[in-house]
């Protein structure tokens, strides 16, 4: 990947992560610390790998993502808004009675997501039906299912595991996104599954393991997984929770609590100073104007 795609790819996740901020403190509720430190992952994923049109969410040959870590909608509303499912402006509908975009995805009524997730471990047991099914009908479709190191405590994943290597589902690629933290603390104390690359290869997998921060490499992984034959690839992605600001991360608090008014406007000052790092004034003008339709407001006013 060349550097110019990688620095693209780093300033949309930092809107991403803005927008999602604004969702979580506008609701008052959400998951904000998985939303953070998934970010990069689905940036990389919607922007640069996957086969979609967003005008045409629903065509048979796309690639299908499954969020399985579904709590973490802010991360994907946020990414399918910036990729053109549906207007940024959308996003203030985040949990409210008002629109559809509830805190767990829901494929029957938002544009771009393709299957409704939220008991943990049921997500990678449907994109293994998919990968199933488009492997009986000869489609060349891919699916990706984006799990939580949480997740994978769940009994359910490792059935869904075994069912993925039973069938040489080559066209099925799980991304795990190693944050090392779960509502009640760190993943090692609460139950610890490590390691989670011996565990995969030991149950049939392809296993590639990434900095989840590091366009160039999720990109490379995503390319081998592709090339990959005869068994399903995961990515194991290790990633830090509430990424890019500086007292969410690594802070199992932040599992999912909205900030306040005085920890919202810290949060926004310290990713528009990335934002800035990152693209200068433009990339700060192309947030605002993200900001601007999020809440509904006219360019200019």
């Amino acid at each position: 990947m060349e550097r110019t795609q990688a620095q693209a790819l780093a300033v949309t996740a930092q809107r991403a992560r803005l927008l999602a901020l604004d969702m979580v403190h506008t609701a008052a509720s959400g998951h904000i610390g998985g939303s953070l430190s998934v970010m990069d992952l689905l940036t990389t994923l919607y922007f640069h790998q996957m086969r979609i049109d967003p005008k045409a969410p629903g065509a048979p040959g796309r690639d299908r993502l499954v969020l399985s870590k579904g709590h973490c909608t802010p991360a994907l509303y946020a990414v399918l808004a910036l990729r053109g499912y549906f207007p940024i402006a959308d996003c203030r509908l985040f949990r409210s009675i008002q629109g559809h975009y509830s805190g767990h995805p829901d494929m029957n009524h938002v544009p771009g997501v393709d299957m409704s997730t939220g008991s943990l471990g049921q997500g990678i047991s449907a994109a293994v039906g998919m990968a199933l099914a488009g492997r009986l009908d000869g489609a060349d479709y891919r699916v990706y299912a984006v799990l939580g190191d949480g997740e994978v405590e769940e009994g359910q994943v490792w059935e869904a595991a075994m069912a993925a290597a039973k069938y040489h589902l080559d066209n099925l690629c799980a991304i795990v996104d190693v944050n090392g933290l779960q509502i009640d603390g760190p993943t090692a104390d609460v139950m610890p599954s490590e390691p989670l690359d011996a565990k995969f290869a030991a149950f049939g997998w392809n296993v590639l393991k990434v900095d989840g921060h590091d366009y160039a490499a999720i990109a490379a992984a995503l390319e081998l997984a592709g090339k990959t034959k005869g068994a399903p690839t995961v990515i194991l992605a290790r990633t830090v929770k509430g990424k890019g600001v500086s007292f969410m991360e690594n802070d199992p608090g932040w599992h999912g609590k909205a900030p306040n008014d005085e920890q919202y406007n810290q949060a926004r000052a310290e990713l528009l100073a990335g934002m800035d790092a990152l693209a200068g004034p433009d990339g700060l003008a192309a947030a605002e104007r993200d900001t601007a339709a999020y809440l509904g407001k006219k360019e200019g006013n």
